[in-house]
């Protein structure tokens, strides 16, 4: 880890030299990815842009009974990201020359200057979000993760943010700072990239991570319940599974928080829906694939969607109740998802991980990507009313300029086409779209 920040420009931009050519070029040889994998998991391979592969394994296990949830990240194993081919045709060599079975000694993601120009949220992350916190809420423990975020934010010249310092506090579900879960190397590869998100778009905000004991939803929404209890107004949960009967209980007992924003990953098998993404007191985050361009927005996104069974999860709910504010004709109960962000592994983020699977710098995906970065997002915008469940505020902007209509791709095949195949307007994967600045996550 170098001591000093990058660039702080985004990735389309001119990147800084730093000593002669021929150690730039050197450095970049050396910025592959990581090799280690989840030993459960299974690997799966995406096309990023020039039909380079990337390769990337799934952090968490599979939920094994009812009432069990896995977090929603991808952690790329190999190939040329998106970052990388961009970066290498900055520096005039060809994205194969960048090697995949390299150390993982430097970023190989997008980085906070690359989601915040993406997100029109430049402005306000360099002046918002002091005095807010945002609570990040995952099962297990990551012995590392105050020290791997600090990594991050130092690299990336991001304020600091320690327990001594009174930025960052790590407890237990029941609010305990030494009686912590068990560790778990998955959900450790899945908090730092909570984190790291965080850190990302609201870089003034204060973090709070609570740690459910295991992955049951009774355990994770005990958590979520801490994490308000606390005092954090925006609430980021990465993880789900599949829906039953037992939601609408859910519901009351854990996400039913007026004037509290909580954001939750769509899920990442594609078509269908997910619990908690289906509570109706939730904003559900479906999930993009992030490119450059030359428009005037220097970047667009296309619902994220690799295979039959990998791609932002959207869809209608078969038990959770439509909220009044969601008024889609195709579904009579609740509708995934509300509004979207990058989460194609292949147009991954830089996250820095050291715990278990981690070995430093890798790039991370998944919708589990895309919660935390609108949990920042609702940080960045203000508190919210009292009153107000945030997940409606995006529908008072809908079809306006503070979101960016996603309009291509779909994540499978469905009977009412807007569930799975993005239009303009409202659609399943991403809902009214992408940030554009803060406006539509106020209120």
């Amino acid at each position: 880890m170098r001591s000093t920040p990058p660039d702080s420009a985004p990735i389309r931009g001119r990147w800084r030299r730093i000593g002669s050519a021929a150690a730039a070029t050197t450095a970049l040889l050396l910025a592959g990815l990581g090799t280690a994998a989840h030993a459960n998991a299974a690997s799966t391979t995406a096309t990023a842009a020039s039909s380079t592969k990337v390769t990337w394994t799934r952090s968490c296990a599979a939920p094994k009974k009812k009432g069990e949830m896995a977090c929603n990240a991808l952690r790329v194993t190999g190939g040329v990201t998106a970052f990388q081919q961009q970066r290498a045709k900055a520096e005039g060599i060809t994205a194969k020359a960048l090697s995949p079975e390299a150390a993982a000694d430097s970023p190989t993601g997008y980085g906070p200057s690359d989601l915040q120009d993406a997100y029109g949220l430049a402005d306000a992350a360099s002046s918002n979000g002091s005095g807010r916190t945002i609570a990040i809420v995952d099962a297990y423990d990551d012995p590392n993760a105050e020290s791997d975020l600090a990594a991050y934010r130092s690299y990336y010249g991001l304020p600091e943010c320690t327990t001594d310092d009174g930025c960052f506090k790590k407890v237990s579900q029941t609010g305990s700072t030494t009686s912590l879960p068990t560790a778990d190397s998955g959900w450790a590869g899945e908090i730092s990239l909570d984190l790291d998100m965080a850190s990302a778009i609201c870089p003034n905000c204060n973090i709070t991570l609570v740690e459910a004991k295991s992955s049951s939803m009774a355990n994770l929404g005990t958590a979520v319940n801490e994490a308000v209890k606390l005092g954090a107004k925006y609430v980021s949960n990465s993880y789900g599974g599949a829906e039953s009967s037992s939601d609408s209980g859910y519901d009351t007992s854990y996400f039913k928080h007026p004037g509290v924003a909580i954001t939750v990953s769509a899920g990442d098998e594609a078509y269908g829906a997910e619990y908690p993404a289906a509570s109706r007191y939730v904003t559900a985050v479906g999930g993009t694939k992030l490119s450059t361009s030359s428009n005037s927005r220097g970047w667009t996104e296309s619902v994220w969607h690799t295979s039959s069974t990998e791609g932002t999860g959207s869809g209608c709910s078969a038990y959770d109740a439509k909220p009044t504010w969601q008024t889609d004709t195709g579904c009579t109960k609740r509708m995934i998802a509300d509004v979207a962000a990058v989460a194609d592994p292949a147009t991954g983020v830089s996250v820095y991980d050291t715990y278990g699977d981690g070995t430093g710098w890798a790039t991370y995906g998944g919708t589990s990507a895309s919660s935390p970065i609108i949990a920042g997002v609702y940080a960045l915008a203000g508190t919210p009313s009292s009153s107000s469940y945030p997940a409606q505020f995006p529908y008072g902007a809908a079809g306006t300029s503070a979101l960016n209509d996603v309009t291509s791709g779909s994540n499978g095949s469905c009977s009412t086409s807007y569930f799975c195949t993005a239009r303009s307007g409202y659609d399943g994967p991403t809902g009214w779209g992408t940030p554009e600045g803060t406006s539509a996550f106020t209120g």
